[in-house]
């Protein structure tokens, strides 16, 4: 087994090929994934440095932060060189990043069309793997009061309960709502169910006067908004 002191250290690499030193010399923004990476995890193996490491493991992510992130502790473990410290470490800069994307998102807070709603709803839905209905609850300047989770369902639905909705909307004194749930499968195409939910939504907020913004299926990567298909 290799042991930390057999790994090649970053201070043993050539001062070019040294990631902390290039983020100090010409800040963050000039180094790879990679590279960042190697920072964080500070040793490779015997035959490969940390940046070589990480390269391998993006490689066979496709080059994606956020298919890394979907790996597990066992997942990354399976690379030579990467005990569980740094995989555990490479997962915490992976939250860490969602969760910086997420406070940007409620800094904005707008929830006037699709794309400003798939935005904030994106980093909490990303990474599930079952499904999850939110409402989002705004003012007449259609800006987020409250964001709820009323759902957490099985692989292929969830359950939507309208009295649950209005018990909300009426607490945060909101005149907007707008509903959300993911399709873990990747698929953001609307279901019969998905229809039948949406009308019945629809329904209970023409009830209660309350206008309803959209309806949103979220995957990672895309989003199907009702608004935009003309259903509502």
């Amino acid at each position: 087994m290799t042991t930390d002191s057999d790994s090649l250290r970053i201070t043993d690499w050539a001062m070019e090929d040294r990631p902390r030193e290039k983020l100090m010399a010409q800040g963050a923004a000039a180094l790879s994934n990679a590279e960042l990476l190697a920072i964080l995890i500070g040793s490779g193996t015997p035959k490969m440095t940390a940046v070589e490491l990480m390269k391998l493991v993006l490689h066979d992510c496709n080059g994606n932060l956020n298919t890394l992130g979907k790996m597990s502790i066992a997942d990354l473990m399976r690379y030579k060189g990467v005990g569980e410290a740094k995989a555990v470490t490479i997962l915490a800069a992976c939250e860490l990043g969602k969760r910086r994307q997420r406070e940007k998102a409620e800094e904005r807070a707008d929830l006037g069309s699709a794309q400003a709603i798939y935005e904030y709803m994106h980093p909490r839905m990303q990474d599930l793997d079952v499904e999850e209905a939110w409402v989002l609850l705004g003012d007449q300047s259609v800006e987020l009061g409250k964001a709820v989770r009323i759902s957490h369902g099985g692989i292929s639905e969830t359950a939507v309960d309208v009295r649950v909705i209005g018990r909300e909307a009426i607490l945060c004194n909101a005149t907007v709502v707008a509903l959300c749930h993911n399709h873990p499968s990747g698929n953001n195409r609307a279901s019969g169910d998905d229809d039948r939910i949406t009308q019945r939504v629809e329904k209970a907020c023409q009830t209660m006067r309350l206008y309803f913004l959209d309806h949103l299926i979220i995957t990672d990567g895309d989003y199907y908004s009702y608004r935009e298909a003309g259903k509502l």
